[in-house]
C-alpha cells in the first residue's frame, strides 16, 4: 500500500458545533426529566456564548493580520465565519422548535405557564404594571440612536436590550434589560393550582410607553451584542507563524462585536440602519428568535417542586478506604482513587483540612487553575499560613474569565505569607496537581493528589473527574520536580514515571501508539483506549491513522469536537470514537495501551491538543496500583459499552445514537455510580 501524502482532517470549530447539536440532542430527548431538559438548553446557550466569544472572535481578529500571514494559515476568516453562521442559525431555528414546541407545552402540562407578552397584555396587565411600577420604572437605562448615523451608543457584553421602533422612523430607542440584576423569570402568582410566570422582557415590552411617553411606539425587538473575549493565539497557533501573530496583535483586545443577535422579524430597513448606527459589518449580524440568553434558563423556577421534573438527588458514595480515617496512614499503604460527582469533594478537602493542621506537615504546594469565589480550600491553605507552614500557591492568572478572581487570591494568599507563582509568559498550568511535605521519622516524606479537574468543589458536582491520591516515590519526586519548575528552580523535570507537558507527555505517548503498531506489524494484539475532551493535535491524529492502517484496534471516547475522522476505509477504519453526554459532564482523560499484554493506563489534565502537549504545564500519572488500575479500567470499559447516552463520531457529523437496538442497556453514569457503590460498600 503507497503511504497516505495527505490524511483528512475535521475542522475544529465546525465540529465543535456538531458537539454542541448533542447537547441539543439532550434537550430535545423526553427520556430526560423537563428540568434536565430545560437544563441542556441553558448550556447550548452558554456554549455558544462562549464560542462567540472566543473562537469566531479569533477567527475574525486573524483579519486584522497581515495578509502575507493570513495565506500561511490556509484560511479566508470571512468565508469560513459565513459558514459557521449557516450551522449556528440552523441550530437556533432547533432550539426554539424544542423550546416552544416541546418544552412550553410540557410545562403547561405540569401546571407551569411561562406566558407570552399577548398573553400577559389580555390576561395579567394589572399585575405586570404593579410589577413595572415596583421593581423597574425608576431603574431602566433607556437612550435614542438616530437612524442611519454613526453613534456612540454601547451596548453591554452579553447583556439583553429592546430596540424600539417609533412612528417617527428618524430614530430608535435602546433599553436595557436588566435581567443580571432582576429576576429573569417573574412569578405572577397562582390560579386552582396553576402556576403562571412570565419573561422579565416581556413585562418591559408591555410598558414602553412609559419608557418613551414622547414617541408612539410601533414595535420592540430583542438585540444583543457579543464581544469578544481576550486572546492568547499563541495557545492555538505554533512556532514562529504564531510569534509573529502574537505580536501583530495586542495581546488583550479592544472587546470588538463578534456577534450582533437580533429578532428575526426586525424589518430589513430598520437593521441596515442599526447596523450603521453602531458600526457593525455584515458579518456581525445573526439573526434569532425573540428571546435571547437561554443560559438564563439555569435559574428557571419551578413553583410546584414537583420531584418528577427534575434528575433524582446524587447520595454520594462513601470511600471504603478513605471515610472517616487518617489520610496520611491510608495513603501510606496504598494509592487510593476519587471519583466526582459519585463521590464527595470533600475527600480531597479534608487531606488539605488535616495536612493544614498536622503538626508533622511542613511544605504544601498547589497548582490552582479556576479558583472558586470562597471556599473551604482556600480557608484551609489560609489556615496552613496561619500554623505556620509554607504554602506555595502556583495561580493560573490565564484562565479563560476567571483571571480576576485569580489574580485577586493570589494576592490574598501573599498578603498571609504564602509563596505565590503567576502563569508564565505564553504558556497556561493547567495541572490539578498537590503536594504535601511531611515529617516522618526525622525525613521528608512526599504525599500527592492528582487528578483530572480543579480543585473546585462546586464544579465537582456536575463534572465527572477522577483523582488520584498517592506516597508512591517514584511519582511523588516526580511532583516535587514539577513544582521546581514552576518555583523556577528547575528548568527541565527528569522524570521517571509521570508524563509532564511540555517535556514527556508528546514523546511518550508517540512512543506507547508506535509499540502498538509494532505489535500489530508482528501479527500480535495491538489495542489502544483513550478518553478525552478534545482531539486536536494532528502529530497525534496522524499516528492514530497509522496505527489504524497497520491494524491496531482504537477505541476513543471524545466529548467535545474532534478533528480525526473516524470510519475511513483505508486510512481510519479500526478507530471507532463516541462521545458521551449525559447528566453530568464527562471531563476525565483516561489514556490505555495493551503494551503487549502489560497493559498501561494513565490519567491526568491533558487531552490530545497541541496546547497541551506542548504549550501548557500538564500532569498524567500512571496507574501502578492493581486494584486502583482495575478500578479506573471497569469505568472506562463501562463507559465503552454506552449506548444510552453516547453518540458516534462520523464522517458526516450527524451524532447517531450507538446500538439503540441492544439488549443490554447500558447508561454509563448510572453504571459506573452502581459499581462504584458495590465496590466501597463498608462492611459493618
Amino acid at each position: 500500500m503507497e503511504p497516505i501524502k495527505e490524511y483528512p482532517y475535521q475542522h475544529r470549530d465546525i465540529n465543535w458545533l456538531s458537539f454542541n447539536d448533542r447537547v441539543l440532542q439532550e434537550a430535545a430527548d423526553q427520556s430526560n426529566p423537563l428540568y434536565e431538559r430545560l437544563k441542556f438548553i441553558a448550556i447550548f446557550s452558554s456554549n455558544l456564548d462562549e464560542y462567540f466569544r472566543v473562537r469566531v472572535s479569533q477567527l475574525r481578529q486573524l483579519k486584522r493580520v497581515d495578509k502575507n500571514l493570513r495565506k500561511k494559515l490556509a484560511l479566508r476568516p470571512s468565508k469560513f465565519v459565513k459558514q459557521l453562521l449557516k450551522k449556528v442559525g440552523e441550530q437556533q431555528h432547533q432550539l426554539g422548535d424544542i423550546f416552544f414546541d416541546q418544552i412550553v407545552p410540557e410545562l403547561a402540562a405540569n401546571h407551569i405557564h411561562l406566558l407570552t407578552a399577548s398573553k400577559l397584555k389580555s390576561d395579567f396587565s394589572k399585575e405586570v404594571a404593579e410589577y413595572f411600577k415596583k421593581n423597574l420604572k425608576n431603574k431602566l437605562d433607556s437612550q435614542y440612536v438616530e437612524a442611519s448615523k454613526s453613534s456612540d451608543i454601547f451596548l453591554k457584553n452579553q447583556s439583553l436590550y429592546f430596540l424600539v421602533t417609533f412612528k417617527n422612523e428618524n430614530r430608535y430607542g435602546v433599553v436595557e434589560i436588566p435581567s443580571t440584576e432582576q429576576d429573569r423569570f417573574i412569578s405572577l402568582g397562582q390560579k386552582d393550582e396553576e402556576h403562571y410566570l412570565c419573561f422579565l422582557d416581556d413585562i418591559i415590552k408591555l410598558q414602553l410607553k412609559n419608557i418613551f411617553p414622547d414617541e408612539e411606539v410601533v414595535d420592540s425587538y430583542s438585540i444583543k451584542l457579543s464581544r469578544d473575549a481576550e486572546l492568547y493565539l499563541d495557545q492555538d497557533l505554533e512556532g514562529e507563524l504564531a510569534d509573529k501573530i502574537y505580536e501583530s496583535l495586542q495581546q488583550r483586545t479592544d472587546g470588538q462585536p463578534t456577534r450582533f443577535l437580533y429578532d428575526e422579524r426586525i424589518p430589513k430597513e430598520v437593521i441596515k440602519n442599526i447596523r450603521k448606527s453602531l458600526g457593525l459589518g455584515k458579518i456581525d449580524m445573526v439573526s434569532g428568535g425573540t428571546y435571547h440568553n437561554f443560559h438564563d434558563f439555569f435559574g428557571f423556577p419551578d413553583p410546584t417542586d414537583n420531584e418528577e421534573l427534575h434528575a433524582p438527588d446524587l447520595r454520594t458514595i462513601e470511600h471504603k478506604a478513605l471515610h472517616g480515617k487518617d489520610y496520611f496512614d491510608v495513603i501510606k499503604q496504598k494509592d487510593q482513587l476519587v471519583h466526582f460527582p459519585f463521590m464527595s469533594f470533600d475527600y480531597v478537602q479534608r487531606f488539605i483540612d488535616q495536612s493544614a493542621l498536622d503538626p508533622k506537615v511542613e511544605h504544601i504546594k498547589i497548582s490552582l487553575y479556576r479558583v472558586a469565589d470562597e471556599s473551604a480550600l482556600t480557608d484551609s491553605l489560609l489556615t496552613a499560613l496561619e500554623n505556620g507552614k509554607k504554602v506555595t500557591v502556583f495561580v493560573e492568572a490565564k484562565a479563560r474569565f476567571d483571571e480576576e478572581n485569580n489574580i485577586k487570591w493570589g494576592r490574598i494568599f501573599e498578603e498571609h505569607g504564602a509563596t505565590v507563582i503567576y502563569s508564565y509568559p505564553k504558556i497556561k498550568v493547567h495541572s490539578k496537581v498537590l503536594l504535601v511535605l511531611r515529617k516522618e521519622n526525622g525525613k521528608l516524606r512526599r504525599y500527592a493528589y492528582i487528578g483530572t479537574g480543579n480543585f473546585n468543589a462546586k464544579t465537582s458536582k456536575i463534572y465527572c473527574d477522577h483523582g488520584l491520591f498517592t506516597a508512591h516515590k517514584g511519582i511523588t519526586k516526580d511532583l516535587l520536580r514539577v513544582f521546581q519548575v514552576l518555583e523556577g528552580d528547575l528548568i527541565i523535570p527528569r522524570a521517571k514515571h509521570l508524563l509532564i507537558s511540555p517535556f514527556t507527555t508528546r514523546r511518550t505517548f508517540e512512543e506507547l501508539i508506535r509499540r502498538e503498531i509494532d505489535s500489530a506489524q508482528s501479527g500480535k494484539t495491538a489495542k489502544i483506549t483513550a478518553k478525552m475532551n478534545q482531539l486536536e493535535d494532528q502529530g497525534m491524529i496522524n499516528l492514530l491513522y497509522k496505527a489504524s492502517q497497520a491494524g491496531v484496534e482504537i477505541r476513543l471516547i471524545v466529548r467535545g469536537f474532534t478533528c480525526l475522522v473516524p470510519g475511513l476505509e483505508g486510512i481510519s477504519e479500526n478507530i471507532e470514537m463516541t462521545s458521551i453526554v449525559d447528566r453530568f459532564l464527562e471531563h476525565g482523560r483516561i489514556y490505555k495501551f495493551h503494551n503487549n499484554g502489560e497493559p498501561l493506563i494513565f490519567m491526568g489534565s491533558a487531552d490530545w491538543m497541541s496546547r497541551n502537549l506542548d504549550r501548557r504545564i500538564e500532569v498524567l500519572t500512571p496507574i501502578y496500583d492493581n486494584d486502583v488500575y482495575l478500578e479506573l479500567d471497569q469505568i472506562l470499559k463501562i463507559q465503552l459499552q454506552d449506548n444510552i447516552k453516547a453518540r458516534m463520531h462520523t464522517p458526516e457529523e450527524d451524532n447517531p445514537m450507538v446500538d439503540e437496538e441492544a439488549s443490554d442497556i447500558v447508561r454509563s453514569q448510572q453504571e459506573i455510580y452502581k459499581y462504584l457503590k458495590k465496590k466501597h460498600k463498608h462492611n459493618s
